[in-house]
């Protein structure tokens, strides 16, 4: 099955002009979650040969640019760099070369196999993060963010870490991966542009309420909601929820109210 599979992803690219049978995967990833829309500005990280690039400028028709230490074939409308997606000058070059922030980055990178599971895994989560971290300097908040990561043991802290950037994160496994891979791409959409992120704790004071009556503090302007807190109660709270516009704080120790 996985082998009829391959052959007919393999032969269905040759056949529409696609560089690679990974064409499919993005475009069955994003009749599913709507990644990248008309108009978007588009980012690809590591994007050699060129087949997400191709599908992405389809499904855009505006600005792609494509990242990758190798060089790649021109594509038609696509702009790409051979450059490294570690580096600051790298992100200073895809940003100059927009001319905005971009609405989506995408990454189907992985890194050279050695082989050894736990090696492979370990460097494909090591470009993951690295495909994270450009993806927070050049995304517009509530931009979104599309990845591929080996399944393993540090998976999940992985996503997490994601999931502290993004307002809505999904994992997803798309028909067109090989049935024996341990791929899964990671969708991230509403970039945070908050200055919390859940789990950090903070000392406030409660300066207003919500419409619920709950406290509401602000930190570096920011509104939390904290519930069961009152006008000018002072509290130490622990970020459980993020939104784009606020966020959702509790009570980790006794409120010292004072009045």
């Amino acid at each position: 099955m996985a082998r009829d599979q391959k052959d007919y992803y393999y032969r269905k690219a040759k056949e529409e002009g696609y560089r690679a049978r990974s064409a499919y995967k993005l475009q069955q990833i994003n009749s599913k979650f709507h990644i990248i829309k008309k108009g978007d500005a588009v980012v690809d990280l590591g994007a050699a040969p060129g087949g997400w690039l191709q599908v992405a400028r389809q499904l855009s028709g505006d600005m792609v640019v494509g990242v990758d230490l190798e060089p790649i074939e021109p594509i038609p409308g696509v702009t790409t760099i051979q450059a490294d997606i570690t580096r600051e000058e790298t992100v200073d070059r895809v940003k100059a070369l927009l001319g905005r922030d971009a609405d989506v980055v995408i990454c189907d990178a992985a890194p050279n196999l050695t082989g050894i599971w736990d090696v492979d895994h370990a460097r494909s989560i090591d470009l993951s993060r690295s495909a994270l971290a450009m993806a927070k300097k050049v995304l517009r908040p509530g931009g979104r963010f599309l990845v591929k990561v080996f399944q393993g043991d540090m998976f999940i802290d992985y996503l997490n870490e994601v999931r502290r950037e993004f307002g809505q994160v999904k994992s997803h496994s798309p028909q067109a991966s090989r049935k024996e891979s341990a791929e899964i791409y990671i969708i991230g959409k509403k970039l945070l542009s908050a200055p919390v992120r859940v789990g950090e704790t903070y000392d406030v004071e409660i300066t207003s309420s919500g419409s619920s009556g709950d406290g509401v503090a602000l930190i570096q302007g920011f509104a939390v909601i904290v519930k069961g807190t009152s006008l000018g109660d002072r509290v130490k709270i622990a970020i459980k929820g993020v939104k784009p516009n606020f966020a959702f704080g509790a009570v980790v120790d006794d409120p010292k109210r004072e009045s």
